[in-house]
């Protein structure tokens, strides 16, 4: 295992830490010129109007904590990194612009497919493979690049899905990027270590202020960048042989597998999927009175567990790994059961 410079393991993660629960503090201040408001509807869990930006304190700070490391030359940009930063960055900005004013949900859409595209052709970022146990690789051909594109731009919208409870979307992006910033570390990727570490910091930060009662919420400005980052780097591990595919998606099921099914039951039902909606698990919960401080906390309990089926998978046989993939999908299905229990116990 490789051994990184202090500033990238300890010194800079703290720094980033500390700047996010500043930031995000002062952006909960009803004086601060970025306190834009999320008003409540009947498609939101909440029931009071809260601040929308502490997506900025986390990306800022982990900026800063990136730049330091950039100083330290612990980490030499590759043109991929510098695309996937590059469309990160665009996709941030849009963001706060649709935080802030409101953007169309097609335009939307239609950046998240530039960006997903730009670093596609412009950085080489090609999923070529899939890795399946006993079947070794399996090579896409042709349809890699679209493959690649929707997989980036569902990530990212995903991600953007799924914050729609008082510390989901923060815990998710502590917890799951720290263990990405493990493999990171593991497979001698310091890219993928140092974004990962820093923005699992900027979200504890982010946290502390967001954890039930939430004082403000991430916003688009932070769930769709770094929804856009989990991809890139689901992407961009398996290029470059850290982990495969199945590594991220195991370590971020509990958003992937919500969001998934959620959109292919709306759709087989033929409601309009571009709507807003309180049908995801999670919120399912949150209405069948668990609230969001008990729902979130099983979620954080599911999150590690998958956390801890995803180092086992990176490191099994194919025989483990094939257990492991067999456990995630018995875990959703009894995560599915539960739900439907739940809910059958509150309308009797």
């Amino acid at each position: 295992m490789p051994s990184f410079h202090i500033v990238s393991i300890v010194i800079a993660p703290c720094i980033v830490f500390l700047f996010s629960w500043w930031l995000t503090r002062r952006l909960c201040d009803q004086e601060s010129a970025l306190h834009l408001l999320d008003h409540p509807n009947e498609r939101s869990l909440h029931d009071r109007p809260t601040p929308r930006t502490g997506g900025l304190a986390v990306l800022l700070s982990a900026g800063v904590g990136f730049g330091l490391i950039l100083l330290s030359d612990v980490v030499t940009l590759k043109s991929v990194d510098m695309w996937i930063m590059g469309a990160t960055a665009v996709l941030a900005a849009v963001s706060f612009c649709d935080d802030r004013w409101g953007l169309p949900p097609l335009l939307r859409l239609c950046i998240h497919v530039a960006a997903a595209i730009g670093v596609v052709v412009g950085g080489g970022l090609v999923l070529e493979a899939i890795s399946v146990p006993f079947a070794g690789e399996i090579r896409i051909g042709w349809v890699a690049l679209p493959v690649t594109v929707l997989f980036l731009v569902w990530m990212t919208d995903l991600y953007n899905f799924m914050d729609g409870m008082d510390g989901f979307a923060g815990g998710m992006t502590m917890l799951g990027f720290a263990v990405l910033a493990y493999f990171g570390w593991q497979s001698g990727n310091p890219f993928i270590f140092v974004t990962a570490s820093v923005l699992s910091a900027g979200a504890a930060g982010f946290l502390f202020h967001n954890f039930p009662p939430a004082r403000i919420f991430m916003g688009d400005v932070g769930s769709v960048p770094i929804g856009f980052l989990s991809g890139s780097l689901a992407v961009l591990g398996m290029r470059e042989r850290s982990f495969d595919l199945w590594v991220p998606l195991v370590l971020f099921s509990p958003f992937v597998v919500d969001a998934t099914m959620t959109l292919i039951r709306r759709t087989w039902k033929g409601e309009r999927i571009w709507e807003a909606h309180r049908t995801h698990y999670y919120q399912r919960l949150v209405l069948a009175g668990w609230g969001h401080r008990r729902t979130v906390l099983v979620e954080y309990g599911l999150m590690l567990l998958c956390g801890a089926l995803a180092v086992l998978y990176h490191g099994g046989t194919e025989w483990q790994q094939a257990g492991v993939l067999l456990a995630v999908a018995a875990v959703y299905g009894g995560v599915i059961v539960g739900v439907q229990l739940v809910e059958r116990r509150v309308r009797s």
